[in-house]
């Protein structure tokens, strides 16, 4: 079985108390483990299982109004807990009302499906208030629960909790000693999809479909696990199987057009997308979705419009709000701004709103000139924003010392020749916001080249090398390297050229760009010894502070702070110097300000490193109608400017910990 076991570790000593005092209440005995809880609680008044534990003896003891006083404490804490909506459905049983009973267990399934008692009590009421169809529901769930392993649904409950690493301990047993059971490894898979072990969870979800051919939940997380790790081609061929059994199945619908987007078929997702606002125009999710497919086509008013509906329909939906931000040429009405302002400022606003909400708010006041107001919602959203992330620095850097320990100008001397010899790919790299889809955009202007998006295909490649359970503090990656054949290199080349054909038409070239793979030159150069590499830099602090007031899809998660993206920028300085070092003349580097000083000059510069003729669409890049889904999008499509080379200095005040971490990175850069 994949995915290396957890190291079993002894219970804490307040498991053990927890133990304890679910064994009283299962005796009856709920004076004493109420006693016991509570004392208990005056050291962790926070305790999820303590809380729980003293809401359920009170509502035993027919004490109502304290249990729910519990509860809501515990719902203030933990507002996805499933069992404190079970246990207020009991509560409100207790009290006879059937409706807020309903919904307060109806919150708790859609949290947890594996609640036995949740179903079996809807079962119930719903029957005493006349819903048979209803009834007839909550019997069937009912039903199959009891068809489970017991194991398999003490697992179940307790991942959808949260609680991953006892639920990954019951189900590993259960699998070592039963086999292959298709729910069993479908929660093996969602444990290391939670973990973002998607390698795994597509391993395993294959295996489960062999076994099942025709468990739909395992197919469907099948079909998201490959659009995760941007396999569309072989998720569309998923979805179009999950789709021929429910054709308007909505989620089965909105990974269709997930897969037509990754495979650049806009057109494709935009059609399903009105077709699922025709059928559900309140879902404030499907108006998000298509203005981002229209924007990415260049269609803002319309992209405008439906961004517009979405926040309509959600009053607080931050990433409607950002969304309509990060078009650049947006301004906020005054009472957008207020709006915002509202949503952002309530208790009830979640994390993610309010710091999508943020950035927005920042951006809208920068427009207006408001500068240390831009920049308290700019520095309270990287707040938010970094303390949701789990990214260390460290590991980047030691990374960057293992890329210049092995990859020597030795290394590669002794590997010439190797690799793939098309010249296919141009890669263009560097940190984001530094000029790389300016750049992007004048390449994929020539008629010879194709422009595609940013491909993940390096890194899935490092991600493999890296092994299952990688030690990120003693990576196997970059030191595999070392160990590899030249047909292991030839190999990967053809693979990546095959892999990323889905995005190409008849165009001799193509661009890959993806900024995080100047990581990876070594490897590329390897793979694929005659691709064209371009290095995008642009000046530190113009280029850390336009960080600093993005808010990325995913990825990027050293933009969240000064102090972590100037050290990245400093690390990327040192890893880009190496590869000069060790593979001369490999890498052209291109500054952001010299393109925008002398546009043709550098256009020419640029086709010359990449063996193509001049052509006059290159300089008048603007007028490409290609999609593009990068931040920049809607500034590639107007003329080039100079008003953004020095927006940083409208907000030096504050930047004084950012060119201070910078340090002689303000100089070096130009090397």
């Amino acid at each position: 079985m994949v995915m290396d076991s957890i190291i079993d570790t002894p219970p804490s000593r307040l498991e053990g108390d927890v133990r304890l005092l679910r064994r009283l209440q299962a005796e009856g005995r709920h004076e004493e483990a109420l006693r016991d809880a509570q004392a208990r609680l005056a050291d962790l008044p926070e305790n999820r299982d303590l809380l729980l534990i003293a809401a359920t003896s009170l509502r035993h003891l027919r004490r109502i109004d304290e249990s729910l006083a519990v509860l809501d404490r515990l719902a203030a804490l933990q507002p996805r807990f499933s069992r404190q909506h079970q246990e207020r459905g009991l509560c409100q049983v207790a009290l006879k009302d059937a409706s807020a009973a309903i919904d307060a267990l109806l919150r708790a399934v859609n949290i947890n499906p594996a609640l036995p008692a949740s179903w079996s009590m809807l079962e119930g009421l719903y029957r005493m208030t006349g819903d048979a169809q209803s009834a007839a529901t909550a019997a069937e769930h009912v039903a199959s629960l009891k068809r489970l392993p017991p194991e398999v649904l003490t697992a179940i409950s307790l991942f959808s909790d949260g609680d991953l690493d006892p639920a990954e301990r019951i189900v590993r047993a259960f699998l070592l000693r039963e086999g292959d059971h298709p729910e069993a490894m479908r929660l093996l898979a969602k444990i290391g999809i939670a973990r973002d072990v998607l390698d795994d969870a597509e391993i395993l979800l294959e295996a489960a479909l062999a076994v099942a051919p025709d468990f739909t939940a395992a197919r469907h997380d099948f079909a998201h696990t490959l659009v995760q790790r941007h396999k569309y081609a072989q998720a569309r061929d998923q979805v179009e199987q999950l789709l021929a059994l429910e054709p308007g199945n909505p989620d089965y619908r909105s990974l269709a057009a997930t897969t037509a987007v990754g495979l650049g078929e806009h057109d494709v997702a935009i059609a399903i997308y009105r077709a699922m606002i025709a059928d559900m125009p309140d879902y404030p999710d499907t108006h998000l979705w298509i203005a981002h497919a229209l924007k990415t086509v260049g269609r803002v008013p319309e992209a405008i419009a439906a961004y517009h509906a979405a926040a309509a329909a959600r009053p607080d939906f931050g990433d409607a709000y950002w969304s309509l931000a990060n078009l650049k040429m947006y301004r906020f009405s005054d009472a957008e701004i207020e709006r915002m302002r509202a949503e952002e400022a309530a208790v009830t606003t979640a994390l993610v709103d309010r710091y999508h909400l943020c950035f927005a708010l920042g951006k809208a006041r920068e427009d207006r000139g408001e500068t240390a107001d831009a920049w308290r919602y700019y520095e309270s959203g990287n707040a938010l924003k970094r303390s949701e992330s789990r990214y260390r620095p460290e590991i980047f850097e030691t990374n960057t010392r293992k890329q210049i320990e092995v990859c020597s100008r030795g290394f590669f001397e002794r590997r010439a020749g190797w690799g793939e010899t098309r010249s296919d790919p141009i890669f263009i790299l560097g940190l984001p916001r530094s000029g790389s889809t300016l750049l992007e955009q004048i390449l994929a202007s020539h008629s010879q080249v194709e422009g595609t998006q940013e491909l993940s295909d390096i890194q899935r490649i490092v991600l493999e090398m890296q092994g299952r359970q990688p030690d990120l503090d003693a990576p196997l990656y970059p030191g595999v390297l070392a160990d590899m054949t030249a047909d292991d290199f030839l190999q990967l080349g053809r693979t990546y050229l095959a892999d990323t054909s889905a995005y190409r038409t008849d165009r001799p070239f193509f661009i890959d760009k993806m900024p995080n793979n100047f990581r990876h030159i070594g490897l590329i150069h390897l793979m694929l010894p005659n691709a064209r590499i371009i290095d995008a830099r642009r000046d530190p602090m113009s280029c850390c502070f336009s960080n600093l007031k993005q808010l990325f899809a995913q990825g990027q998660e050293f933009t969240y702070s000064a102090e972590d993206i100037a050290r990245y920028y400093r690390t990327y300085l040192d890893l880009m110097r190496h590869w000069d070092e060790a593979l001369p003349g490999r890498v052209l580097r291109v500054r952001h300000e010299d393109v925008v000083e002398d546009l043709e000059g550098s256009v020419r510069r640029l086709l010359d490193h990449c063996g193509l003729p001049f052509e006059a669409d290159c300089v008048d890049f603007h007028k490409n109608t290609r999609s593009v889904r990068t931040p920049s999008s809607e500034q590639v499509r107007q003329p080039i400017f100079r008003d953004g080379l020095d927006q940083w200095t409208r907000f030096e005040p504050w930047l004084g910990p950012l060119k201070d971490a910078l340090g002689d990175a303000l100089e070096r850069y130009r090397d």
